[in-house]
C-alpha cells in the first residue's frame, strides 16, 4: 500500500498553480496489474540493459542521475503537455511560486517560439519603476542570450538575493535600437488581484488563482463598493484575460462570489477519488446580484475558464471577448520527498452543463476583437491554444477541436476595445459589440 500527499491544480502550461491538499490512498494490487506485470518488467529489464551499455560506454562519463531524470521526464511528458516530472529544485520553485514572495524584479514572463516576452510589470517593483513595458522582448540577461533558455531557466537568472543586480537588454516594438536595463533585485510579493473603478463601475483583474485570490476579490469588492457606493454602483467587470489558471478550489471560490447555489464544476477521473463536484454555497454572492461581465481572451485558462465556464452556465454573467485557450484538466502534483515531485493530469472538468472545454474553450456571449496596434501585430498574432500543444487530450464528445484566440490587453485602458464594450454593457449603450472599435494611432505601450 502506498499513501501519497497530493496537491492538485488547475493551471495552463507557463502559469500553473496549485491547488488544495488531498489524501490519497492505493493498492497496487489489483489482478490486471499482476497480469501485465510479466510484460512491463521485460520491458523495464530493457531500459536497464540500455542504461547500463550507456553508463560503461558512452564517450564519455555521463552524469548517471540526469539519465534517470531524463528517462522519467521523457516517460511522463509523453502523456500530455501538462504532466511532468519535477526535479528537487524545480518543486521547491514551485512552492515559492505559490506563496507569491521571492526575491526578484517584478515582471511576469511568458515563452513563445523561444522569445522571452513581458506579459505584464508589477506594480511598484523594480521593473515598472525602471520603464519596462508589457510586450517588451528580453533578448539578454546579465549578457548571456535568452535564446535557448528555457522559461524556467530564464526566471530563474532574473530572480536571486534580494539587493543583488540584474542587467537587462531589452528589445521594445517600435523601437529601433535595444534598452538596456540596471536593476535591484526586491523582494516581489505578486497580486492576485488588481481593483480600480471606472465611473459607476468596479473592474477587478484576477491575474492568477493563488491561495490568495478570493481574499484577494472580497477586499477588492468592498474597496470599490465603498468608493462607488453600495446602491450606486452598475455592475462589476471581472477581468480574466492573460490569467493561465491556478488553484482549483480557489476557482471555486472566486465562482461562489457571485453565486448563491447550483453546481459549479465536477471533475472525472479514471479513479473514484478523482470524481468530485463542487457546489455553491447560499450566502456567497459578495455583489449581491449585481451585473457582471467576466472579460476572457486566448490566454484564458483552466481555473479561469471553470469560473467563465460557471458564470456563463448559470446566466450569471455576460461573458465578453474572444475563444479561450481550452485547458480542460486537471493535474495533481505528488510529492516524492528529496527527489522532488510528479505533475500528473488525473481528472477532466465539466462545467455546470456538464460540457467539458478541452481543446474547445469557451465561446463568449459576445465575441469583441480586441484591435492590436500595427507595430505589434507581427510580434503578437494568436494565443494558439491548447489544440495546438502536442499531446494535448482530446475532446470527449468527438467535436471538432477549436483554435486560440488574440491575447493581447492595451495598457492603456482608453484603448481597451473590450473593456469599453463591457463598460457600455453595463451602462446599457445599444451598440455592435462584436464590432471593433476604430485602430488606434500606433504608440508604444505604457507601463501599468
Amino acid at each position: 500500500m502506498m499513501r501519497k500527499v497530493s496537491l492538485v491544480f488547475a493551471g495552463a502550461v507557463m502559469g500553473a498553480g496549485l491547488t488544495g491538499l488531498v489524501t490519497q490512498t492505493k493498492l497496487f494490487t489489483s489482478t490486471s496489474a499482476v497480469a501485465a506485470s510479466a510484460e512491463v518488467y521485460r520491458s523495464l529489464n530493457l531500459f536497464g540493459d540500455i542504461f547500463e551499455k550507456i553508463r560503461t560506454d558512452y564517450v564519455e562519463k555521463p552524469d548517471e542521475q540526469k539519465l534517470i531524470e531524463a528517462a522519467i521526464n521523457g516517460m511522463v511528458s509523453s502523456l500530455d503537455p501538462h504532466s511532468g516530472y519535477l526535479d528537487a529544485k524545480s518543486f521547491r520553485d514551485m512552492d515559492t511560486d505559490m506563496r507569491g514572495q521571492f526575491g526578484g524584479l517584478g515582471i511576469e514572463v511568458t515563452m513563445e517560439d523561444g522569445v522571452l516576452k513581458v506579459a505584464k510589470p508589477i506594480r511598484d517593483t523594480p521593473a515598472s519603476k525602471a520603464g519596462i513595458l508589457s510586450n517588451d522582448i528580453i533578448r539578454q540577461i546579465d549578457g548571456d542570450e535568452v535564446k535557448g533558455l528555457s522559461l524556467t531557466q530564464a526566471v530563474e537568472k532574473m530572480r536571486g538575493i534580494i539587493n543583488t543586480q540584474v542587467k537587462l537588454k531589452i528589445e521594445r516594438p517600435g523601437k529601433p535600437d535595444p534598452l538596456e536595463f540596471t536593476l535591484t533585485r526586491t523582494t516581489i510579493v505578486v497580486p492576485a488581484v488588481e481593483e480600480r473603478v471606472e465611473n459607476d463601475v468596479g473592474y477587478i483583474r484576477i491575474g492568477t488563482f493563488s491561495e490568495q485570490t478570493y481574499e484577494g476579490l472580497r477586499k477588492g469588492i468592498e474597496k470599490v463598493n465603498a468608493e462607488i457606493g453600495k446602491d450606486k454602483i452598475k455592475g462589476y467587470v471581472i477581468d480574466l484575460r492573460n490569467n493561465r489558471g491556478g488553484r482549483l478550489d480557489q476557482s471555486v471560490l472566486v465562482s461562489n462570489a457571485f453565486l448563491e447555489r447550483g453546481k459549479i464544476v465536477s471533475t472525472r477521473g479514471r479513479n473514484a477519488e478523482e470524481t468530485q463536484v463542487f457546489n455553491a454555497k447560499p450566502g456567497g454572492d459578495l455583489t449581491k446580484g449585481k451585473p457582471v461581465v467576466v472579460l476572457i481572451n486566448g490566454s484564458s485558462a483552466s481555473a479561469a475558464e471553470i469560473v467563465a465556464g460557471a458564470l456563463q452556465d448559470h446566466k450569471r454573467a455576460t461573458i465578453m471577448g474572444t475563444r479561450s485557450f481550452g485547458k480542460g484538466s486537471v493535474q495533481t502534483v505528488i510529492p516524492l520527498g528529496a527527489n522532488g515531485g510528479l505533475r500528473l493530469t488525473t481528472a477532466r472538468y465539466y462545467t455546470p452543463s456538464g460540457n467539458s472545454i478541452q481543446a474547445k474553450g469557451i465561446t463568449p456571449d459576445v465575441e469583441v476583437a480586441q484591435e492590436i496596434p500595427a507595430e505589434l501585430k507581427d510580434k503578437l498574432g494568436e494565443s494558439k491554444g491548447e489544440a495546438s500543444l502536442k499531446g494535448h487530450l482530446k475532446t470527449v464528445d468527438g467535436k471538432e477541436e477549436q483554435s486560440g484566440s488574440a491575447s493581447y490587453v492595451p495598457n492603456d485602458p482608453l484603448k481597451d476595445t473590450q473593456l469599453i464594450a463591457a463598460l457600455d454593457l453595463l451602462h446599457g449603450v445599444k451598440k455592435d459589440a462584436a464590432a471593433p472599435a476604430p485602430a488606434p494611432a500606433p504608440e508604444a505601450p505604457k507601463p501599468n
